[in-house]
């Protein structure tokens, strides 16, 4: 769990140094050294801090305003308790577009455009008791009353990272003799474990990444470009909303590399979490179960009928999954059919191999929690690693338990809720990307024609090792 000492961050749990525990975001209480009396900082369940003198007396405190760009300076630790402070991604800034819209002229009005996460989509789904697609509609009507004009489905850009890594890797593989850190490939959709990466390991860590963009990011682009030339306005004149279980997702966005600076606008201008719709809904007095659903819209969705496709493989993206059958297929000839995991130290590491006459053709991992990264990057930097690709995510049992998501109900363990979520989410009808025909037209009709440098551009990102300096927020991103 994580504490306040005289502004200090510091950990008391290591899964806390990516992702915190439920306790993270409970009211604390801490104390702070002031000469040699002791004065305590409570933090109130509203989210106010009184600093607590020894004869008893509360005086209330300011709460510091910090941008994301601080955030991101920040060598040492980010959580989603530290989300209180940040003030420039949540769902007031989505309300603040929305009247802003009200009061202007239509040629003055932003395009609002929200992309739902599927791992969103089940934690609501499991709180209400309702299906996943069910949610699907009802979030874009409930949404759409509210002045959102379209409501995308992240599992489609999702697509475009699948079939992206199954490239690269490839690509990988065929380099692993003359480049030693083109293996093992390290999967980069959890904006977490980058963080972590490039704050903690820099140049040594950050070659094995996949260069691929998360769903979010690939939306970014497939909204900000594609979208935008169809619709025949400025990318600036779009205001690009995602629904995400994480809240370091919302630093993702801020990244200054998903930032067009011919259009001066983000890719993705506001992240909010699962738990930020629910308080959405509560603010509105609705419950999504009561709402009319509506159409999906599919120009950027899984649709089929009115059920929305998803994808096999983990609650996490299934990158394993699906590089894994592709690599066995296209370089050793070899059709899988279902994936055999084995169980390592604990739940949250698994391993799967594929083997011919007694011979490792491929050998993949599965890697959650900081425990498990440690263990895997030690394993790295001393050339043990055994694995061709690891589907790594900071949150233990992956982004289905996401700091983000709604939490339990008082009469409901953390593992109760999980099963549910899980659940829901694997009803989802799986599709495979690369049969997608509206993803493949895609390709041709847009990517191919805007040329390879730029395509690349769209699809894969860098990282960029950060200094480690005494003082945190004066570093350079």
């Amino acid at each position: 769990m994580a504490s306040h000492f005289s502004g200090v961050l510091q950990l008391t749990d290591l899964d806390d140094f990516i992702t915190p525990s439920q306790e993270c975001v409970k009211p604390v209480k801490v104390e702070k050294k002031q000469g040699r009396s002791v004065a305590k900082i409570q933090i109130e369940d509203d989210g106010s801090y009184f600093q607590v003198h020894q004869d008893g007396q509360r005086q209330k405190l300011e709460k510091a305003k910090i941008t994301l760009n601080d955030c991101l300076a920040c060598s040492g630790c980010i959580t989603s308790a530290e989300s209180v402070l940040i003030t420039q991604q949540s769902h007031e800034e989505l309300y603040r577009v929305l009247r802003h819209n009200k009061q202007v002229s239509s040629t003055e009005q932003k395009v609002v455009v929200v992309s739902v996460s599927p791992q969103s989509r089940a934690s609501l789904a499991a709180h209400y008791g309702i299906g996943s697609s069910e949610v699907a509609r009802k979030l874009t009507s409930f949404l759409k009353h509210l002045g959102v004009h379209h409501v995308f489905d992240t599992a489609f850009s999702r697509s475009f990272s699948l079939i992206e890594s199954q490239r690269e890797f490839l690509q990988r593989f065929s380099q692993r003799e003359a480049d030693k850190k083109a293996l093992p490939m390290l999967a980069s959709a959890c904006p977490g474990w980058i963080c972590y990466a490039e704050k903690t390991h820099g140049e040594f860590i950050l070659p094995y990444i996949s260069t691929t963009r998360s769903p979010q990011q690939i939306m970014g682009s497939l909204v900000k470009g594609y979208f935008a030339s169809q619709k025949g306005v400025s990318p600036q004149m779009i205001y690009h909303v995602t629904v995400m279980p994480c809240y370091d997702k919302k630093l993702e966005a801020s990244r200054p590399d998903f930032y067009l600076s011919e259009h001066e606008t983000r890719e993705v201008d506001c992240v909010i979490t699962s738990g930020e719709v629910l308080k959405m809904l509560e603010e509105e007095k609705v419950s999504l179960r009561d709402v009319q659903p509506a159409p999906l819209d599919t120009m950027f969705s899984n649709v089929c009928g009115e059920e929305l496709l998803g994808h096999a493989g983990s609650g996490s993206g299934g990158y394993l999954h699906h590089i894994y059958k592709h690599a066995a297929k296209q370089l050793f000839g070899v059709d899988v059919d279902e994936l055999t995991y084995k169980t390592m130290k604990n739940k949250d590491f698994q391993e799967v191999t594929l083997e011919k006459d007694g011979q490792v053709l491929l050998k993949f991992a599965a890697v959650y929690g900081f425990r498990n990264i440690q263990n895997l990057v030690q394993k790295l930097k001393r050339g043990k690693s055994p694995y061709h690709f690891v589907e790594v995510m900071a949150c233990p049992s992956g982004c289905l338990n996401g700091g983000g998501q709604l939490k339990p109900s008082a009469d409901q363990s953390n593992k109760e809720l999980l099963q549910q979520v899980e659940e829901v989410y694997r009803s989802e009808h799986p599709s495979v990307p690369e049969d997608d025909s509206q993803v493949a037209e895609l390709y041709q009709s847009w990517l191919e024609s805007v040329g390879e440098e730029k395509a690349r551009q769209l699809l894969h990102t860098q990282y960029h090792a950060v200094e480690k300096t005494a003082n945190g927020l004066s570093i350079k991103w």
